[in-house]
């Protein structure tokens, strides 16, 4: 690994570590960057999962005080994450990934729309959208079975999954858009967790790199956290938007 490589990667590893913390979607700035260095798809998948990792753990720290939900909504989210990131990262490791990359704009698209419009289309009641109400166990079964398919997705490549986590916790009584994020950088180190464990086991993983974007990572993710919260949560809002619909774009460009 050169010097100009290492300061790409780490250049990377911070965007995205940042923007893991405030909308999800941070592989789309390290995934690239190890390509573009000569690494091959899925040790850099591999790879890029490993040195985001502890900056999701940074995030959940960063929002510890957000982290209000009952262990009843948030247990059975949990074991969701872990089991489908566990099942995600063995299909990666035995299934290639060039289909899977085709419908990633797709997924980006639906999840985008469906958190922009979600509350209208839904019909959200005021008092839902404040956290005041407290959701059936068929709500929170549903809501984690979707979590579950989203964390397969996320063991499996990951990109854009913080997005799709915010879509979906979007049908529970959790408050602001803040709140949703303490639970989704959560999730998210849950999953990642459990795929880090079988990457790591299945030996792909490139150390050197790994540990220049895992700094870089935890410093961006820490960050975008503590500052994400000083924000006004409809401008956070507009910007999980806007960063949706550009990753939808460019892959739309990359692989049409």
């Amino acid at each position: 690994m050169t010097i100009s490589s290492a300061i790409l990667l780490f250049g990377a590893a911070v965007l995205a570590g940042a923007l893991n913390s405030v909308a999800g979607g941070g592989s789309f700035f390290s995934f690239p960057a190890l390509l573009f260095t000569g690494v091959l798809p899925i040790p850099a998948n591999a790879t890029s999962t490993v040195a985001l990792c502890p900056g999701s753990i940074a995030s959940v720290g960063a929002y510890r005080k957000r982290l209000t939900v009952s262990a009843r909504m948030l247990a059975p989210l949990a074991v969701a994450s872990v089991a489908g990131g566990l099942m995600g990262a063995t299909i990666l490791l035995r299934t290639p990934q060039t289909l899977f990359m085709r419908l990633i704009p797709f997924l980006f698209l639906a999840a985008t729309l469906f958190f922009a419009f979600g509350r209208k289309l839904l019909k959200t009641p005021e008092s839902h959208a404040k956290g005041l109400t407290q959701p059936s166990w068929v709500a929170i079964g549903g809501v984690s079975l979707l979590q579950f398919l989203i964390a397969v997705y996320g063991g499996f490549f990951g990109g854009g999954m913080g997005i799709l986590m915010l879509s979906i916790l979007n049908l529970l009584p959790l408050g602001d858009i803040h709140a949703m994020n303490s639970i989704k950088t959560l999730l998210a180190a849950a999953t990642n967790g459990v795929a880090v464990v079988t990457f790591v086991i299945a030996r792909i993983v490139l150390w050197p790199q790994a540990v220049v974007m895992l700094v870089g990572a935890v410093i961006g993710g820490y960050g975008g956290a503590h500052y994400a919260q000083k924000l006004n949560p409809a401008r956070v809002r507009a910007f999980v938007v806007v960063v949706g619909f550009a990753m939808s774009l460019i892959f739309l460009w990359k692989y049409r």
